[in-house]
């Protein structure tokens, strides 16, 4: 019977990322043959994926990355089972390397459909569904262009976030990352007031509407109360509006004005872990 040696075994685990017990039983199966071990591993991927099939995958990590002269990023979610998986430093190292990679890509259906070494990035993940033992997957896939684009990561990866601004100007970089923050802590529902959807400016008058009606307001004067009411909500919610987290007495849009006055903030992304 076919014994792997050592470095064909360490071979197939740099190659796969599965563990030294898995690449060595592959091997002894495949007779040495290296492509064989890989379609064996491949295959048990595949096998645990289907029987994974219906969990959750609600841990993972969230990366964001810009390119190389900051006109467009990408922030995507490698999922998870756990947060012991999500922890791990190989898992967020393939996360990086995903992200990096989906920065070519206008679509998740794109990239999954990429070539990853010779398989596509939907068959990679199956791969490691089958090296990790959870079900792993592409949870979100964010992109964002602009003639400036800053990126964040909060602490611990659950996080990240892409803000865009309309010019590369001196103090952009520290800019964007700063707005990109403030995306990440407050969680804005638009860029502006023109950006929020009519739903939700007819939910939440509504809400107001009957907060006044039983407290007893006049029909006359709600109308104009009302305006009021919305707009001390798009400076709650809505980005540029907001308090800046650094310094609570400047809007978002006066602190990037600080740095250029005609800068401005143009679009921002968000994906978080649920």
């Amino acid at each position: 019977m076919y014994t792997p040696v050592a470095a064909d075994v360490a071979k197939l685990r740099n190659t796969t990322g599965a563990g030294m017990m898995d690449c060595k039983k592959a091997l002894t199966e495949a007779e040495g043959d290296f492509e064989k071990a890989i379609e064996i591993l491949r295959k048990k991927g595949q096998k645990v994926a289907a029987n994974r099939a219906d969990r959750e995958s609600t841990e993972g990590a969230v990366i964001a990355k810009v390119n190389a002269d900051h006109t467009a990023g990408v922030v995507i979610a490698l999922n998870c089972e756990t947060d012991f998986v999500a922890k791990n430093e190989s898992f967020v190292k393939l996360a990086h390397d995903f992200a990096e990679r989906a920065l070519n890509f206008d679509s998740k259906e794109d990239f999954l459909a990429s070539d990853y070494n010779g398989i596509s990035v939907a068959e990679k993940l199956i791969e490691q569904t089958g090296v990790i033992g959870e079900k792993i997957e592409i949870g979100a896939f964010e992109k964002l262009a602009g003639n400036f684009v800053g990126s964040y990561i909060h602490a611990g990866n659950k996080i990240a976030t892409l803000t865009s601004l309309s010019a590369n100007v001196e103090g952009a970089e520290d800019a964007a990352k700063s707005v990109a923050m403030q995306v990440a802590a407050m969680n804005p529902i638009a860029l502006d007031e023109t950006q929020v959807s009519q739903e939700v400016i007819d939910r939440e008058l509504e809400i107001e509407r009957d907060i006044l009606t039983k407290e007893g307001k006049p029909a006359n004067i709600i109308d104009n109360i009302l305006k009021g009411k919305m707009q001390k909500f798009y400076k709650e919610n809505t980005l540029v509006h907001q308090a800046f987290i650094k310094d609570g007495g400047m809007s978002v849009a006066d602190f990037v004005k600080s740095v250029n006055g005609d800068l401005k903030v143009t679009g921002f992304k968000r994906v978080a872990l649920s």
